[in-house]
């Protein structure tokens, strides 16, 4: 879903989140079930730390350096890109309304969108879009997802772009971007999974949970990676850039990944919690007995042993979601070991480089 757009094109995906920038462009050919898809350019920039909080820009010409960098680096020519945004000013929830005219639902989502927000807030605070996900004329009614955010939050990021030469033609969430780099993955076994897809930011998750390649729940939780990280800062008196390594395997500052052990896990233990609860709740709420699989995505995914606990605290199989399962990688134009390096971290922009603008 994109909250504005009008005319189809291809776009390149960039992704500003809390702790670096990633930037996607990809080539696309053919239609419908017969595109394929080749990889272009990928690259990151890391932002320093508190540039953004929670989802905030705090230092916008830091991210418009960050933008421009990636961007220099990568030698990108086209301009137009996609964006996204997520945190606790993005809010996305679905509705069943009866079965009615693109002119009165465009009306009944407005006054629906009434309750959505926070008090003393009112719809001309936030940007608002809709989508229909499913007309059911057996029973009358029809599936509508809403998604608001507050402008001033949008207008923050949009300014950044430009500051950075770039043209912002199409925002996204991140939770769609998410579930379109999974659909073009998903095998035909996917049709009747329950999955959760958990993407771990710096400094807070995004799930959608998925039935049957149906997307029935999304939300946005207060726990990121940076948990660990203050964690490790902690307990071992280490600087923040050598909790960064040690938090994927690397040795720094003295300090062995199976030392500091004890520390990651019990913050993976905190996020199993955390996550086990809220997936407890959609299960409840919508009536789902099972839960099949989960899928990692983000740069706090890349921790150690995170998927090994979650699996064994949510008793399913728990792996790191590949962004690049079903993209071909040009070695002309990106290293195949910048690609690996880089990994589930770029879910996020290679999600939006699948977007064209006027996309729903």
């Amino acid at each position: 879903m994109g909250l504005f757009g009008n005319k189809k094109k291809q776009l390149i995906g960039l992704d500003i989140g809390s702790s670096s920038v990633k930037i996607c462009e990809l080539q696309i050919t053919g239609k419908g079930g017969s595109q394929h898809y080749r990889l272009q350019k990928l690259g990151i920039a890391v932002l320093p730390f508190d540039a953004i909080v929670e989802g905030d820009i705090m230092d916008s010409n830091a991210v418009a350096t960050a933008i421009r960098q990636v961007l220099a680096e990568q030698k990108i020519k086209a301009r137009d890109v996609a964006i996204s945004v997520a945190g606790q000013q993005v809010m996305v929830k679905k509705v069943t309304f009866p079965l009615m005219s693109p002119a009165e639902l465009a009306e009944s989502v407005r006054w629906e969108a009434e309750s959505f927000f926070p008090a003393g807030q009112g719809l001309d605070a936030y940007a608002l879009d809709f989508a229909v996900l499913e007309e059911r004329p057996a029973d009358g009614n029809m599936d509508v997802v809403l998604v608001a955010c507050r402008k001033d939050k949008i207008e923050a990021y949009l300014s950044c772009v430009a500051m950075a030469g770039a043209k912002p033609v199409l925002v996204d969430v991140d939770v769609f971007a998410i579930q379109n780099l999974y659909e073009i993955g998903a095998g035909e076994g996917a049709r009747d999974e329950v999955v959760a897809l958990v993407n771990i930011g710096a400094q807070f998750t995004n799930l959608t949970m998925l039935v049957g390649r149906k997307s029935l729940f999304w939300r946005d939780i207060a726990w990121g990676g940076h948990r660990f990280t203050d964690k490790l800062m902690e307990d071992w008196g280490i600087s923040r850039e050598a909790a960064e390594q040690l938090k994927e395997g690397v040795s720094a500052e003295g300090r062995t990944p199976e030392e500091v052990e004890p520390s990651l896990s019990a913050i993976s233990d905190s996020f199993a919690d955390e996550l086990g609860r809220t997936i407890d709740f959609f299960r409840s709420s919508f009536k789902v007995d099972r839960l099949d699989r989960v899928l990692l995505s983000g740069g706090s995914a890349k921790v150690i042993h995170l998927p090994d606990i979650l699996g064994e605290r949510l008793r399913v199989p728990v792996d790191r979601l590949d962004p690049f399962q079903s993209v071909d990688v040009d070695e002309r134009s990106v290293d195949p070991a910048v690609v690996r390096d880089i990994g589930c971290t770029a879910a996020v922009a290679v999600g939006l480089a699948l977007r064209q603008v006027g996309d729903r």
